[in-house]
């Protein structure tokens, strides 16, 4: 096997020597970026090092069998007008030679396949901290190998090395494509019912308090409590003394019946808040509980209710409990009390549900922010 080193400005230059002097047959061993030239560590620049090699005694019906047959003049002549369009600074895919989109997504698939140590070993210095922050977040191997392909060809598409900014912008870019058809904000305020559920110590109370203090304070509504967490005396004593603060009613129910005659009790307030029960997350029975003593079907805007210091599993197993309830979206809390926000996008991904709100302590009515896709991205990765 014929191995060699080469060095160019940029990978399109490197690739270029590579099929002039070693033929379209010629396999890429490793890749990085080096610094060459200069005086004393002063006004060196950054070039591309690429490894690599190629089987001259390759039986020749191997080579032609190895990619579709094209002509090198008509691959070189395609890479030149492909470098010329990225020089003006857009690529149309449909104009690019298929054969070429092909390589490039088996290219893809090759980094995807690779170990993390693999891996890091291709990518520049300025990838490799962004990678290590991904990875300190905890986000899922699978979606963090995604943003590095997606990083790694943003990289040498570029004339110049993209700097740390662009590098970031471009990353926040494909997270939040990965959230595109997710629906993000708080209290539609289109539904006269709005519930909490979630399982116990998530802070579900504090967090209806806070979404009350929200209603009453800056749209002005005339709202009104009903609670189902019977049981918990401190419960109910704790969702009382912010009604009080707030001025509003409260109302406490048992069953179902006690639910229906709540409604009709409260029936001239503009939006009616749900609190319910904690329990055990892992308990099927206390699902099917709230069922029997809330109607969820009718009028009714339904927040799960999640905390960050919890295991992505852990919250993927407590939306795979409570699914069997129509959820409109998720309120993620105490997301001051963890450093790790990445197993987030997982929880995301995988139940189809935007967040509403976040929460970042106890204080009513603060410590609460409304989520757009944008800001939920930022609040993941900084």
């Amino acid at each position: 096997m014929k191995v060699k080193k080469f060095v160019a400005p940029s990978m399109q230059e490197a690739m270029k020597k590579i099929r002039t002097e070693m033929g379209n047959d010629a396999v890429i061993l490793n890749s990085k970026v080096i610094n060459t030239g200069g005086f004393l560590g002063l006004f060196t620049k950054k070039k591309i090092e690429v490894i690599a090699a190629i089987d001259p005694d390759m039986p020749v019906d191997d080579k032609k069998m190895s990619r579709p047959s094209y002509t090198s003049k008509a691959k070189q002549h395609e890479l030149e007008r492909i470098d010329a369009t990225q020089s003006k600074g857009s690529i149309q895919t449909n104009e690019i030679n298929p054969y070429l989109l092909a390589e490039v997504k088996e290219l893809k698939s090759l980094i995807q396949s690779m170990s993390n140590q693999e891996q890091i070993s291709l990518y520049p210095e300025p990838l490799k901290r962004l990678l290590e922050k991904m990875t300190k977040q905890e986000i899922n191997v699978s979606l963090r190998n995604q943003a590095m392909s997606e990083l790694l060809a943003f990289w040498y598409q570029q004339n110049e090395n993209p700097s740390t900014e662009q590098l970031e912008d471009k990353q926040r870019e494909y997270f939040e494509s990965q959230l595109s058809d997710l629906s993000f904000g708080g209290i539609t305020y289109q539904k006269k019912y709005i519930n909490v559920i979630g399982p116990t110590g998530v802070g579900k109370t504090t967090t209806l308090a806070k979404l009350a203090a929200e209603c009453v304070i800056q749209k002005k509504k005339k709202v009104a409590f009903i609670t189902t967490d019977t049981y918990r005396i401190a419960a109910i004593d704790q969702l009382k003394t912010y009604a009080k603060i707030l001025n509003i009613p409260i109302e406490v129910c048992y069953n179902l019946e006690d639910f229906k005659q709540a409604k009709q009790k409260l029936h001239s307030y503009d939006y009616i808040l749900i609190d319910t029960a904690g329990r055990n997350f892992l308990e099927s029975q206390y699902v099917t509980d709230l069922q029997k003593i809330i109607d969820f079907n009718e009028d009714m805007e339904t927040f799960l209710v999640l905390a960050a210091t919890a295991k992505s599993t852990d919250m993927l197993a407590v939306y795979k409990q409570f699914s069997i309830i129509p959820i409109d979206k998720l309120i993620i809390t105490k997301l001051d009390e963890t450093a790790t926000r990445g197993p987030l996008f997982d929880v995301m991904i995988q139940t189809k549900k935007g967040i509403a709100y976040t929460t970042h302590g106890q204080n009513v009515p603060d410590d609460i922010e409304e989520s757009t896709r944008k800001h939920i991205v930022e609040q993941i990765l900084r």
